[in-house]
């Protein structure tokens, strides 16, 4: 079974809201997936080195809007290292509202299923207008 990981720089209710709706789909699909949140795995503020290890160790999968993961080295570097996935949401200069972090997500569900199959490590990186950029 495939993990995805919501970041804490979503709410929670997302990833428990999506579990849901994929716990149906999984009857049918081939593709199992579990949605989790790294706020109620993890803890508030659990720092990027802590949990990127273990996630990469479960071969998980990440959604989240901290784009440093991408940018700062160190973190760049154990991502890679440890093998992970991850989607990156671009929000805009004020940030999403909740309705549209889960219009964002939903929209691009199937297209982050279909993704998860690749080799990990990887990084795609959703801009603000939808559009998807390969940053692996």
């Amino acid at each position: 079974m495939t993990k995805i990981y919501i970041d804490e720089n979503f709410a929670p209710q997302l990833a428990q809201g999506l579990n849901v709706f994929q716990e149906h789909l999984n009857r049918k699909e081939s593709l199992k997936i579990r949605v989790l949140s790294i706020k109620e795995e993890f803890g508030q503020g659990a720092l990027d080195e802590k949990w990127i290890p273990v996630l990469g160790k479960e071969e998980a999968i990440v959604i989240t809007q901290d784009l440093k993961i991408q940018t700062t080295k160190h973190q760049y570097e154990l991502y890679k290292k440890y093998g992970l996935g991850v989607f990156f949401f671009k929000p805009p200069s004020k940030g999403f509202t909740f309705w549209e972090m889960v219009e964002h997500v939903i929209n691009r569900w199937p297209e982050i299923k279909e993704k998860t199959k690749n080799r990990r490590p990887f990084a795609f990186r959703y801009k603000n207008k939808g559009k998807i950029e390969n940053l692996s």
